[in-house]
């Protein structure tokens, strides 16, 4: 986006890698959507840096909590809630005065497939990107006539570190031992633990394909209010649209099966 004109923030939690962006020409804040007063201090940071201008707000942040439903603990659950839905729709907030002062901006959502698709054992990333979808759905209807435009980018399975940070939240709160799903479980942590680069054949598509969305996002007179990236964020969204939902459920279930499923130990060759 910087090489296309805009001016960027990018929010970071550790000092760390501000100092890695910083290297690389690129402006950075400190900013913890967990935290409050982190998200006052970053909004005001970044509108003292441009005089109190700001046409455009991206919230990335977010992560997935694996686990089936009924393991998942409390605390778990409300960190997931925390940094999907919470943190952004307050990082959204703080940001509309200056759009409003100005009468015109545009806020856009990553969420997801599963933001309107459920999958097993994801309960609870689903949960908070369908809350998410909620308040962008009404937000978009609340600042009609603002010059604000609201948009949601829906991905699939993109290349990044999500399994990997998945696997750090699943060791954390999950204890397989003791759940019924404990079976399913030991696929569940072979998926997580494979590595983030995809395989020959996957739906599995790089940053770059959201970033293709945003540029639309951002630069069109008329931003669409959705986004689909990926092959099963198109199929799952035309199915929706089609099928009962005993039936998407059938489909959903039928395209997890081999997630929940060991592979096949290959047999070595005899010499």
């Amino acid at each position: 986006m910087q090489k296309r004109g805009w001016r960027v923030f990018a929010g970071v939690r550790r000092d760390e890698q501000m100092t890695d962006l910083h290297e690389r020409g690129l402006e950075a804040v400190l900013l913890d959507v967990d935290d409050s007063a982190s998200i006052h201090a970053a909004v005001e940071t970044v509108l003292a840096a441009t005089d109190g201008r700001l046409d455009a707000l991206f919230n990335n942040a977010g992560f997935g909590q694996p686990g089936a439903l009924e393991d998942v603990p409390r605390r778990a659950l409300r960190e997931q809630f925390e940094t999907n839905v919470f943190g952004a729709m307050e990082l959204t907030a703080s940001a509309l005065p200056a759009m409003r002062r100005h009468g015109h901006g545009r806020i856009v959502f990553n969420s997801s497939v599963l933001g309107f698709a459920a999958l097993p054992y994801r309960g609870a990333y689903t949960a908070s990107k369908f809350a998410l979808e909620g308040m962008a759905d009404t937000l978009r209807m609340e600042l009609r006539g603002s010059g604000i435009r609201v948009s949601l980018i829906e991905p699939g399975p993109i290349r990044s570190r999500f399994r990997a940070n998945a696997l750090a939240r699943y060791r954390q709160f999950i204890r397989p031992e003791e759940s019924a799903h404990r079976d399913v479980y030991r696929a569940v942590e072979y998926r997580l633990a494979k590595d983030d680069e995809p395989e020959p054949g996957s739906f599995t598509l790089p940053p770059e394909a959201v970033l293709k969305r945003l540029v639309h996002a951002l630069e069109s007179r008329r931003p669409r209010p959705r986004y689909y990236v990926t092959g099963p964020t198109y199929l799952f969204g035309f199915l929706r649209r089609l099928l009962p939902t005993r039936a998407m459920d059938a489909v959903l279930l039928h395209a997890t099966a081999d997630e929940r499923r060991l592979p096949k130990r290959r047999r070595e060759p005899r010499t």
